[in-house]
């Protein structure tokens, strides 16, 4: 992992991500891209009646000293860090700098559990997941040691999910955690057989060419049953895939995805499909 990306917008969720990035590139000796993006009114930025270039130049020079009053922080002493501001506020150009700068991850603050229209839905977490061609590592407290032992990831295990499962796995041995892969089963018209699911199990796992034991868990949702399977087994992160823009993938169609990303207590990271 040689660069991290970190969406700064100077909230104390920002901080947390801020530390677990820090945390992470002090152990991998990665660099620290902090992303600022500024949102300057578009009538303000290209108006020729009464306003003067100066003034633009004096808001960006106050973010600026803002922004690296914020990352004077005695946790990033001895960790290369580099401030990166946009003067527009979109997400799309997270993959911009991603590909600029051979950046591995996104690590992002959300805003925990407090309502969902405002923490992930319509929210800045929501849109870098959606537009990251990288994996996004979502922080919703505030971590000393980020440290990751116990990661589970779970699928639907059909054949689009296999990239994902590929960055899931290649994201565990990096932490060097233990990654246990499962599948949820719920009633309805999902079901499935445990044969069923083992065969349609055992083909991915045959397909991605590794060796790899599956849980099948049954719940009465798929959130659920992550949420409760990975309480169960001491989970340190959870591990889901999305489909970026086109939306979460149809294992997580609907709020599945948003209702593990707001109630979980623990990391989440998405990866994309």
């Amino acid at each position: 992992m040689k660069k991290i990306i970190v969406p700064v917008d100077f909230s104390e969720q920002s901080e947390y991500a801020l530390k677990v990035a820090a945390s992470l590139a002090k152990k991998h000796q990665s660099e620290i891209l902090a992303l600022h993006m500024l949102e300057l009114n578009q009538a303000i930025i290209s108006s020729s009646e009464g306003f003067h270039p100066e003034q633009t130049v004096f808001l960006l020079k106050m973010a600026e000293k803002k922004f690296n009053e914020f990352l004077n922080k005695p946790y990033l002493k001895d960790i290369k860090l580099t401030p990166i501001i946009k003067h527009f506020k979109v997400f799309s150009e997270v993959n911009e700098v991603a590909a600029q700068n051979g950046a591995d991850l996104v690590v992002m603050g959300s805003h925990g559990s407090d309502g969902l229209k405002e923490i992930f839905v319509g929210s800045n977490a929501e849109k870098v997941v959606r537009n990251a061609e990288i994996p996004v590592l979502v922080i919703k407290e505030d971590i000393i040691d980020f440290k990751v032992d116990h990661f589970v990831f779970a699928s639907d295990f059909k054949d689009e999910g296999l990239v994902a499962f590929h960055k899931a796995k290649a994201f565990a041995d990096m932490l060097s955690a233990t990654l246990d892969l499962v599948y949820i089963n719920t009633p309805g018209d999902d079901f499935l057989s445990t044969k069923d699911a083992y065969e349609r199990i055992n083909h991915f796992l045959m397909k991605a060419g590794v060796g790899k034991e599956v849980k099948i868990y049954n719940d009465y949702t798929v959130e659920n049953g992550i949420l409760n399977f990975s309480m169960a087994h001491g989970a340190d992160a959870i591990g889901i895939p999305t489909h970026g823009r086109k939306g979460l993938s149809h294992f997580f169609m609907g709020s599945i995805g948003e209702d593990i990303t707001n109630h979980s207590k623990i990391p989440v990271v998405t990866f994309k499909i």
